[in-house]
């Protein structure tokens, strides 16, 4: 089969193009799927310039998002058949195989099937980033009908999903945006206040538009000077989620006490790293719940670029480009 190999750490180049064996069955409990599609993330590209979790074993296959057919099934499977049509967030860190591929295995219990009402490539680009928002926004944040949520970066791949997410909760939503045209996309997908970040103060934005309270939950997709600014955009006793390691000094630190500020983080990936099974299963049981919400046409997720399989080092410098609308996947055969 043709799977994109990591062969070491380093720039996009270091993505080519190889023919291996299908993979076998890990279990009896495993399924082999024939791939439509992987997603492309960010994380995708930090774990090729930097491999965090298994540095010693290369070459990998990365990418973590797959959806596609289940080929074969082990003998002990129930969940599923040959035949389904499923989409998963399993592998891709350098542990296990990844997306990038033809073929990939995993286990029944990781696997959804994917929703009926879209392109099964299309599926490819939901697991990840339905995860992320859920346990952000349900899970840590647990986001109520009518509070106020700031969301960055709303146009990106997480961003997009969490407006749809939060308006489906019945949040209002200010999010910040760099143009028109991702104001016009946030806009349609339920956010009240749009506030462009290169020409306004969000904080101020935000206070001026919750009559100077502050929103009751920030979710950050950005990290850096924006983590430490939203400080000031969250109400006093309110909460911020962020997905990225934050930059905090003692000073932060004081200013988050003094206004009582709940910090609360968001790594989808825990479960997988730390081998956490009945984790896993509460994560797929998450597709299963998102799944059902685009089957109802209450999510959807915006596919903007589609790559060959062989084109994968091209889809790494776009993202690494920065300023990215919706999601990037992988199309295989």
């Amino acid at each position: 089969m043709k799977v994109i190999l990591m062969t070491a750490a380093g720039d996009a180049s270091v993505l080519q193009s190889y023919d291996i064996a299908r993979p076998e069955l890990a279990s009896p409990y495993h399924l082999r799927v024939k791939l439509a599609a992987a997603g492309v993330n960010p994380l995708d590209c930090k774990l090729r310039s930097k491999p965090a979790y298994y540095p010693d074993q290369l070459p990998a296959i990365l990418g973590c998002d797959g959806a596609g057919i289940v080929e074969q099934t082990g003998s002990l499977v129930t969940r599923f058949k040959a035949g389904d049509a499923v989409f998963f967030c399993n592998g891709g860190l350098g542990d296990e195989p990844g997306n990038y591929a033809e073929y990939t295995t995993l286990h029944e219990e990781y696997c959804a099937a994917a929703p009926a009402n879209i392109p099964l490539q299309d599926a490819a680009a939901l697991p990840l980033v339905c995860i992320t928002v859920w346990e952000a926004l349900i899970e840590r944040a647990q986001l109520q009908a009518g509070q106020t949520l700031l969301i960055h970066a709303a146009a990106g791949g997480v961003g997009h999903i969490a407006v749809q997410l939060a308006h489906h909760l019945g949040a209002r939503i200010a999010v910040t945006v760099s143009d028109t045209k991702k104001a016009g996309l946030t806009q349609a997908l339920g956010a009240e206040k749009i506030i462009y970040y290169k020409d306004q103060d969000f904080a101020q934005e935000t206070l001026n538009w919750t009559e100077g309270k502050g929103v009751d939950v920030v979710f950050d997709t950005v990290g850096g000077d924006t983590f430490l600014k939203s400080l000031h955009a969250a109400r006093i006793g309110g909460k911020i989620v962020s997905i990225l390691a934050t930059p905090l000094t003692t000073a932060d630190v004081q200013r988050v006490r003094l206004r009582n500020l709940s910090l609360c983080y968001e790594l989808m990936l825990t479960p997988q790293i730390l081998k956490l099974h009945d984790e896993r299963i509460r994560q797929r049981k998450i597709l299963e719940q998102c799944a059902a919400l685009v089957e109802k046409g209450e999510l959807g997720v915006l596919v903007t670029h589609r790559f060959p399989l062989e084109q994968a080092a091209e889809a790494h410098r776009l993202i690494e480009a920065g300023g990215m609308t919706g999601k990037i996947i992988l199309t295989v055969g």
